[in-house]
């Protein structure tokens, strides 16, 4: 049997466990202004620039890409926990998966182009 003191530490315990968990206000302001600008310097580039069509395409992709990490870090907490990291091993392998379909899927259409 547990006394209350040992009981109310407990409870703090889970708590603090359970607040961890779960980012801050702060946090979530600063990812939330981030992916607003990460969505608007593409959209601003797009409409308003007169940039060649490479330069164009890759600020689109870093901008995607930096989205992406700030989507990670900022709202579904990667960096965050001290278990064992199977949601990272899993994103890690749904990225190796995307990678082995998309660049399959262009390699196979290349390759159907060139024989026609």
């Amino acid at each position: 049997m547990s006394t209350p003191a040992q009981a109310q530490s407990h409870h703090d315990h889970s708590h603090d466990s359970h607040h961890e968990d779960h980012g801050s206000l702060k946090s979530y302001i600063i990812g939330f202004l981030l992916s607003i600008v990460l969505t608007i310097i593409p959209l601003i580039i797009v409409l308003k620039t007169d940039m060649a069509k490479t330069p164009t395409i890759i600020t689109i992709i870093l901008a995607a890409v930096v989205q992406l990490l700030v989507q990670l870090f900022f709202f579904m907490h990667i960096r965050e926990g001290e278990k064992p990291r199977y949601n990272v091993m899993a994103l890690i392998l749904g990225i190796f998966i995307v990678i082995v379909i998309v660049g399959g899927s262009m390699w196979i259409m290349s390759f159907n182009s060139m024989v026609q």
